[in-house]
């Protein structure tokens, strides 16, 4: 599903120049639950950025689904992204002014798909996330668990193959985030790859494997599943 070898970021100003990534080499396969961890400032932020085709990387390679990125229009970077990539942020990310359907509506408008199909995809989006009664309320309605559902049904709407969140339970207390968890744990189980940024090592933890990355380069720490129900995965090499 995602495959980086030797990804360098560098960021460079008139006067100083910043090595965000290091020769990173990370392999996803398809249908895995990876949890990436590491200080503030390690690259996690430039990893995601790069892996969910937001920003460009400055050498190595980077295949997502197959498809070589390096060297992508915008326009083609684009359509890739929104074809295969969902992302959870941690802040939500949702429209205030914007109910529930409509928040989710917004991305498959660039899709091209028709109002019927738009409608059928959010209903069972919302409905997966148990907010299928809710869909009509506004993000300031909600608890913030309720919020990070719906972000999830946002990008669950697209049927992404690749499943990338940002700190999906930072901004929530222990029971909330537990749930938003078991969620993408149901989530990963039907087929969609998920990688999760977090500095929650308990959360860390329920993860097929874990990643850490420090300075800007991964070093796999072959982290079991926990769980009882979450089938084992072969640990892929780095």
């Amino acid at each position: 599903m995602l495959h980086m070898q030797q990804v360098t970021k560098v960021y460079r100003t008139e006067l100083v120049e910043t090595h965000a990534l290091r020769s990173l080499d990370l392999h996803v396969a398809d249908g895995e639950f990876v949890a990436v961890t590491g200080p503030s400032g390690s690259g996690k932020t430039t990893f995601l950025n790069i892996a969910g085709l937001l920003e460009e990387f400055t050498g190595g390679t980077y295949s997502l689904d197959g498809v070589n990125v390096k060297g992508l229009s915008d326009n083609a970077r684009s359509k890739l992204r929104n074809e295969k990539i969902g992302f959870i942020f941690q802040g939500f990310n949702l429209i205030p002014d914007l109910n529930l359907f409509d928040n989710c509506d917004v991305p498959l408008r660039y899709r091209g798909m028709t109002a019927a199909e738009r409608k059928l995809r959010i209903e069972d989006a919302l409905g997966l996330v148990g907010l299928g009664s809710r869909m009509k309320h506004y993000p300031a309605e909600l608890s913030g668990g309720q919020q990070q559902r719906a972000a999830i049904a946002r990008a669950l709407a697209g049927s992404p193959r690749l499943l990338l969140a940002d700190e999906p339970t930072g901004n929530l207390d222990s029971q909330m985030a537990r749930s938003v968890l078991e969620l993408l744990e149901d989530i990963n189980e039907q087929g969609t790859t998920i990688v999760m940024v977090t500095h929650d090592p308990e959360l860390a933890a329920r993860a097929q494997r874990n990643v850490h990355i420090v300075d800007g380069m991964a070093t796999d720490l072959s982290v079991a599943p926990v769980l009882a129900r979450a089938a084992p995965v072969a640990t892929a090499s780095l």
